[in-house]
């Protein structure tokens, strides 16, 4: 939406850039002057024209060079949280990966305790 205005205001500004060329160049056309008179005239309104044009460019560049660094600074802010939450994640998985080892440990010496516990059944059974 945002390029459609901006498409559109760019037309805009050109669409009156060339009519005002236009309209000065047929104005002065059928002005009543000397040979002389006109072409100054004329050379007097092609140089208008060209600040104006220059203008029009250094405002262009000065907001491209802003919404460039725009882009650049919601990238970068974008890349940082991205790389905040990540770090929450891996911390979050390695507290659960944590917790998993620990029960599992807790678990695995129950079954060796338990396991002894039988061995020990069996032999006093077997000795008796």
């Amino acid at each position: 939406m945002a390029e459609e205005k901006s498409g559109l205001a760019k037309g805009l500004l050109i669409g009156f850039l060339a009519g005002s060329v236009v309209g000065a160049i047929t104005a002065l056309l059928y002005a009543p002057k000397t040979g002389k008179e006109l072409r100054s005239e004329i050379k007097k309104k092609a140089n208008e024209f060209a600040e104006d044009a220059g203008e029009y460019m250094k405002t262009a560049r000065t907001k491209t060079a802003e919404v460039v660094n725009q882009g650049k600074n919601r990238s970068d802010q974008l890349v940082s949280e991205t790389k905040e939450k990540a770090e929450h994640l891996l911390d979050d998985a390695e507290k659960v990966l944590t917790g998993i080892r620990e029960r599992a440990g807790s678990e695995t010496g129950r079954v060796k305790a338990a396991f002894r516990a039988g061995m020990d059944a069996y032999k006093n059974e077997k000795g008796s």
